[in-house]
């Protein structure tokens, strides 16, 4: 993604972006498609594990969610009335491939083309992310990613997808989040596939880089010089209070930062993220020779994930293995949020945004897009409207965060507000609200709140008020 001036304005009431910085909304494709059944779609993990008793809050799954399978032509009709210039989605990899390998659907490939189709007919810049957690239940029944042999059927799926769409989309991102397919997924369980296995969870997360390499290396023989490839990570932003907790910070930084980034940059696994995680097994015998040269398959761009800080402290006992979803983490203890907290209870801290960002200009040495920022509120319609007042104050004081970040000098190309509609929200079901969109899930209405109005000014603007939540 490129920029005409990597230089930023300061008036007297707004803080002005970049000239072609890029604006969007992103979603992922199990929580707002539905349609899980229809047009030859094979089940993923999530279909399997909303189905298990007690997995998903409320007995939720992602039947219908947004619907936004048949409704997608008013969805973008709306992103064009807020001005968004890209929409981030991801494509379903059981809607393309059913069973993961093998025979391709030529139906769910047909719907990808209509959306495409329909986004550029409205002037919207298509970013397609190929994998938002939604594997394919068939390459779980033989191990998912905790067999390598699932690294290189993505890989082919990449190869598929890329080549049916890239005569109409340039940008593409492999992973998004593979710390959570890995972790939360087989480390502690409570997101798809529902594992419980840490030693195995540090195999997947390997074989999820791998797959990010060999996708890269064959989309970029199948790519035009104008395609732009990248890899989504959701980071740890440690706040520490003073030096008796950066052991702890360390890590943490390790297993949640480190062990994708460096690899991503050709530095390897961390030594101290393998000897901290030695006591669980050998893990790194899955690291195969060459693996990490693919791993380390040069991309455009890197995206940024961003939610709340993370606070930590060293426990009393070095050896305790304690409650968070790291795999095999001792001797730390995650400490409560301070100050205002979302609904999901996350603490709010726009400035632990500015800090991630100029830590990454030195550690990524890649240009920067904001891929998912965002907060879950309990949002009510009143009167056709929804004044989601603390919603937008965050939007607007992360904003600032990144003007902040690129005034500094570090190189932020786009951001997208997460999420352009509310919808399924994994473990959480649709007790958690963050769209800029609201839909009642019974009659799929959709409401654009105040927060959507607000980043709809921005955009017109390309600029954020420089006090106060309302554009002069």
């Amino acid at each position: 993604m490129t920029t005409t001036d990597p230089g930023t304005e300061v008036g007297r009431d707004l803080l002005r972006f970049p000239p072609g910085f890029r604006w969007g909304a992103a979603t992922a494709s199990f929580q707002i498609e539905g349609a899980t059944g229809v047009d030859g779609r094979g089940p993923s993990i999530w279909d399997t594990f909303a189905a298990r008793p007690g997995a998903v809050l409320g007995g939720d799954t992602g039947e219908p969610a947004c619907d936004h399978y048949h409704r997608y032509p008013a969805d973008v009709a709306l992103m064009a009335e807020l001005g968004l210039g890209a929409y981030r989605f991801s494509l379903a990899w059981p809607r393309i491939q059913p069973l993961g390998a093998g025979r391709v659907e030529p139906r769910g490939l047909a719907f990808y083309d209509r959306l495409v189709d329909e986004l550029l007919a409205r002037e919207i810049e298509p970013v397609v992310t190929l994998y938002h957690w939604d594997l394919p239940q068939a390459l779980e029944d033989v191990g998912g990613w905790r067999n390598r042999d699932t690294a290189y059927r993505f890989a082919e799926y990449a190869a598929l997808a890329h080549e049916h769409l890239g005569d109409r989309v340039r940008q593409w991102t492999t992973l998004n989040e593979p710390w959570c397919s890995a972790f939360l997924g087989y480390a502690n369980g409570i997101h798809a596939p529902g594992v419980v296995d840490p030693k195995g969870s540090l195999e997947a997360a390997h074989h999820l880089l791998l797959g990010h390499g060999l996708a890269v290396q064959v989309m970029r023989d199948q790519a035009p010089d104008d395609h732009e490839l990248s890899i989504v990570l959701n980071f740890c932003a440690l706040t520490v209070d003073d030096d008796s907790q950066l052991d702890a910070a360390r890590k943490v930084d390790g297993l949640q930062n480190r062990l994708f980034l460096d690899p991503l940059g050709g530095r390897g696994y961390p030594r101290d993220v393998v000897e901290d995680t030695a006591w669980l097994g050998d893990w790194t015998a899955a690291v195969h020779d060459g693996d990490l040269d693919v791993i380390a398959a040069p991309i455009d761009w890197m995206g940024v994930n961003y939610y709340s800080p993370t606070r930590v402290a060293p426990a009393a006992d070095p050896l305790a293995v304690g409650d968070g979803p790291f795999p095999g983490l001792r001797g730390v203890d995650f400490l409560p949020p301070r100050g205002e907290v979302t609904g999901f209870g996350w603490e709010v801290d726009a400035s632990g945004l500015t800090a991630l960002l100029t830590r990454l200009r030195r550690d990524v040495g890649l240009p920067l897009v904001i891929t998912e920022n965002g907060s879950a509120w309990p949002d009510v319609v009143e009167d056709g409207q929804v004044v989601d007042e603390a919603r937008t104050r965050y939007l607007v004081d992360h904003l600032r965060a990144v003007h902040e970040a690129i005034a500094a000098g570090v190189d932020v190309r786009g951001y997208f507000a997460w999420s352009l509609l509310d919808n399924f929200e994994w473990a959480a079901g649709y007790s958690q609200r963050f769209g800029i969109v609201h839909v009642d899930y019974d009659t799929q209405v959709r409401t654009v709140k105040r927060s959507g109005r607000t980043l709809a000014e921005v955009i017109g603007a390309n600029a954020v008020p420089a006090t106060g939540y309302d554009l002069p």
